[in-house]
């Protein structure tokens, strides 16, 4: 039997590791949770596991994203309208909760009061959750083109979801989860006043020509296909600061792809991974192929597309763009801004990326 690298090796107990760690926190929760049980159940050594994972919320962390991104989607018929398609994914949504699944305990359930306990998971969790309301809200757009601007209606009903997995662990019982699904379809009609404001940044980026090589494909956090960085568009590298930055870009017209940086990859980028996992699951079945939004997110946990992009030390509060045409960087920008700078005179999307990756 041939020896294994050492790279190998680490992967194999990598992969121990989080198979145990999965068991334990199904089983004791993240607070009774203990890394020696972890390394019992791995039959690894209690150094094997803190050589993979800094920490236990890491860990957590990474055991969520893993369980969400291999989550099966089940067949829906998706909404054709906003109201529609507000119903399906909050059906999606609720169906996920332990009163609806039975499982009181449910693997999750200590996320929110985790990310709460710290400012440095609540201040990246804040934009994250402003990224998810980006998405959806591209989403319920695309289906009405006439409706305007619909982020605000896709914040409430995240909002309204999030409050209804709070409340399904804190106070399992009360109310009808359900119920949640018709108060969202509501909120199709409802005015928000949303309206895309003019920037009050008037950042001026450098015209450049310069060859781009992403080093990397990486994937898409949206569709889970490899997401390849060769073709024209703007290439936004924000850190977990500075994600609602990205729709900057996304209003001038651009083809963009978000570039997900941190200065704390071990605990943050499972945390990115994960809230875009979630809020993909429920969007799959909520609209149609036709209306996935025009948006590409990836996670550079090590910075190496950042570096690439010129950004050599990438940490939580970068904004930084790429305009980039025909295998050339011709536009670069950085600082508050950085994003629509970038993307100011691109020409518009006309590509569909579909869920296996292809191109329509």
């Amino acid at each position: 039997m041939a020896r294994l690298t050492r790279a190998e090796a680490q992967e194999r107990n990598r992969a121990k590791v989080l198979v145990a760690a999965r068991a334990e926190f199904a089983e004791h929760g993240f607070r009774e949770a203990r890394i020696d049980r972890i390394a019992d159940r791995a039959e690894l050594t209690r150094g094997a596991v803190y050589s993979n994972f800094p920490g236990k919320r890491a860990l957590y962390f990474t055991v969520l994203a893993d369980a969400a991104e291999h989550e099966p989607t089940p067949e829906v018929e998706p909404g054709l309208t906003v109201r529609e398609a507000l119903g399906v994914f909050a059906r999606a949504w609720v169906a996920r909760l332990p009163m609806a699944t039975g499982d009181r305990r449910g693997l999750g359930v200590d996320l929110i009061p985790e990310v709460a306990a710290d400012e440095l998971t609540r201040r990246p969790f804040a934009q994250l959750m402003a990224l998810d309301a980006i998405l959806l809200g591209l989403a319920l757009e695309r289906l009405d083109p006439a409706a305007g601007r619909l982020v605000r209606v896709a914040e409430a009903a995240l909002t309204t979801l999030h409050g209804a997995t709070a409340l399904a662990t804190a106070a399992p019982g009360f109310g009808e989860i359900f119920h949640v699904v018709g108060a969202c379809e509501q909120l199709a009609d409802l005015d928000t006043g949303d309206h895309w404001p003019e920037s009050m940044i008037d950042l001026v980026p450098a015209s450049v020509d310069e060859p781009w090589a992403p080093p990397t494909t990486p994937t898409d956090l949206l569709t889970g296909a490899p997401a390849p960085l060769t073709g024209d568009g703007v290439v936004a590298v924000v850190g977990l600061h500075r994600l609602a930055a990205v729709e900057q870009a996304v209003r001038a017209g651009s083809d963009v792809t978000a570039v997900l940086v941190t200065a704390h990859p071990d605990e943050l980028a499972p945390l990115a991974r994960l809230t875009v996992a979630e809020l993909r699951a429920c969007l799959r079945q909520a609209v149609p192929r036709s209306a996935w939004p025009r948006l590409r997110v990836v996670c550079d946990d090590r910075g190496f597309l950042a570096a690439a992009a010129g950004v050599p030390t990438a940490d939580d509060d970068t904004e930084a763009a790429i305009r980039v045409e025909s295998g050339r960087v011709v536009r670069r920008a950085e600082g508050y801004g950085a994003c629509r700078a970038a993307a100011v005179g691109a020409p518009r999307a006309c590509v569909e990326v579909s869920f296996d990756g292809s191109r329509a």
